[in-house]
């Protein structure tokens, strides 16, 4: 993007706009720079501790110390870098805020992307790269809101904690998960944390923008499956064969059919999104069960109903299997992992339906757990994340969500920390932001960097 191009960008501000933010072109053209570099910054998370966010620590801690504050730079592993800073309140009384981004992406291949994922280029008022929405764009808009209001003098009344984490992208024991256990009193009188996946526009139907907000999290249940047998001669009968009763086991799965069980925060949306579309349907009526909500859910543009189908129900799906190190022999054992996630409350149902499937020639364990989470949608502090959205786009609709996966609220959460999907992007029709989310050519349009800016300047402000 040239000048003449960024110029033109930052004079268009969203509707709306907001006399009393710091957020300026220098804020706007911060945004844009800092979500590029740190795209530029390859931090590619492979899984089983493969992963060197130090780096971009670094950056981000720098820009941080420019301002005046002091960040602080922590390590559970060398090289897997968190980074921890406060911004002190007007209100010593009031409880603080998190405002929390991680800075490991997931992996991508280069060969199948039209720009190469870490070049971090602008071309054509989208900057391209992985990471440019999950999440260094986040990371950046939260930069760039504190230099902003760094040159404007700007002191927000509550304690605000700004943490860059490493680890999300796998088990978050390098990041979220070290920072909550082994230094918790960095995040001392925290009650509230703003992180990813939210505020960002789902165009559903014709004219139809909705912003979904995450109020919960399912739990994580990511499942080890073991099968015993007789180990044996391919060529004899053997009805004691591990594969054939792993097999049995994950058929059972991957076939079950999971029963509805709506929480608080899918009940809400499912109203919201009945109101929007004009849908004769009360998710909140007495025996409301799950002939309705799946009639509801049909109604929905494609697009809407992506933003709660996945909530209603537990969920288990086979991703991976082991067996066997010769064709003509029966192996003694045989491993297959599982991918389960549980709504707020359902993990006791989920614990008891795998006990079932499995059977009882296969175990089965936790090969990685996180709770699932679950936020108030009639907070003060939701209304303030709604109302920042609507101020800059008065025509979109703002609605709760459960997010079918996890971030690192999970682990903050054992803080009592309670967390809100809160990343603003206003994005052009047609740009499926679902499918660039850990997708190939993920990439952000520029004005949505800007749009962003604005609305969390706002929220954080008004919170």
């Amino acid at each position: 993007m040239n000048a003449a191009q960024r110029s033109a960008a930052r004079s268009a501000p969203a509707a709306g706009p907001d006399p009393a933010s710091p957020v300026d072109g220098r804020a706007l053209d911060e945004v844009v720079e800092y979500t590029s570099d740190l795209i530029r910054l390859d931090t590619t998370n492979r899984g089983g501790g493969d992963c060197r966010e130090r780096p971009a620590a670094e950056y981000v801690a720098e820009r941080l110390a420019d301002t005046g504050l002091e960040p602080v730079l922590l390590e559970r592993t060398p090289g897997r870098t968190n980074v921890v800073a406060r911004i002190e309140g007007t209100d010593p009384s009031a409880p603080a805020l998190l405002v929390h981004g991680h800075l490991d992406v997931v992996p991508a291949e280069a060969a199948d992307w039209r720009v190469h994922p870490f070049s971090g280029e602008v071309r054509d008022g989208v900057v391209w790269g992985r990471g440019a929405v999950d999440m260094k764009n986040m990371d950046a808009m939260v930069l760039a809101v504190v230099r902003a209001w760094s040159r404007a003098g700007i002191r927000p009344r509550r304690d605000i904690v700004i943490a860059y984490t490493a680890d999300e992208e796998d088990s978050a024991v390098d990041g979220s998960g070290f920072l909550a256990d082994h230094h918790p009193g960095l995040f001392e009188g925290c009650t509230e944390g703003l992180s990813e996946s939210g505020a960002f526009t789902v165009h559903a139907g014709p004219g139809t923008a909705l912003y979904p907000i995450a109020a919960g999290e399912r739990g994580t249940g990511w499942l080890k499956l073991t099968a015993h047998g007789t180990a044996g001669h391919g060529s004899k009968p053997n009805r004691a064969n591990a594969v054939s009763r792993l097999a049995g086991a994950v058929s059972r799965i991957g076939e079950h059919q999971w029963p509805v069980r709506l929480t608080a925060t899918v009940r809400a949306a499912l109203a919201e999104l009945a109101a929007v579309y004009g849908i004769d349907a009360d998710p909140n009526a007495p025996g409301f069960g799950a002939e309705d909500v799946d009639r509801l859910i049909g109604k929905l543009p494609p697009e809407a109903a992506l933003l709660v189908g996945a909530t209603v129900r537990n969920s288990a799906n086979p991703t991976m299997l082991e067996a066997g190190y010769k064709l003509n022999v029966i192996p003694g054992h045989a491993t297959a992992y599982v991918d389960g996630r549980m709504v707020p409350g359902g993990e006791d149902e989920f614990r008891a339906t795998l006990d079932r499937l499995t059977g009882p020639d296969v175990d089965w364990d936790f090969h990685h757990r996180e709770v699932a989470l679950e936020a108030p949608v009639d907070s003060s502090t939701y209304a303030v994340l709604r109302a920042a959205v609507e101020h800059f786009d008065p025509d979109g609709h703002v609605v709760p969500f459960c997010m079918a996966g996890g971030t690192d609220a999970k682990q903050f959460s054992r803080l009592g920390i309670t967390g809100y999907g809160f990343s603003p992007l206003r994005l052009p029709p047609g740009f499926d932001y679902w499918s660039l989310f850990h997708g190939v050519d993920e990439r952000v349009p520029v004005d949505a960097l800007h749009f962003g800016v604005r609305v969390l300047d706002h929220a954080l402000r008004a919170l």
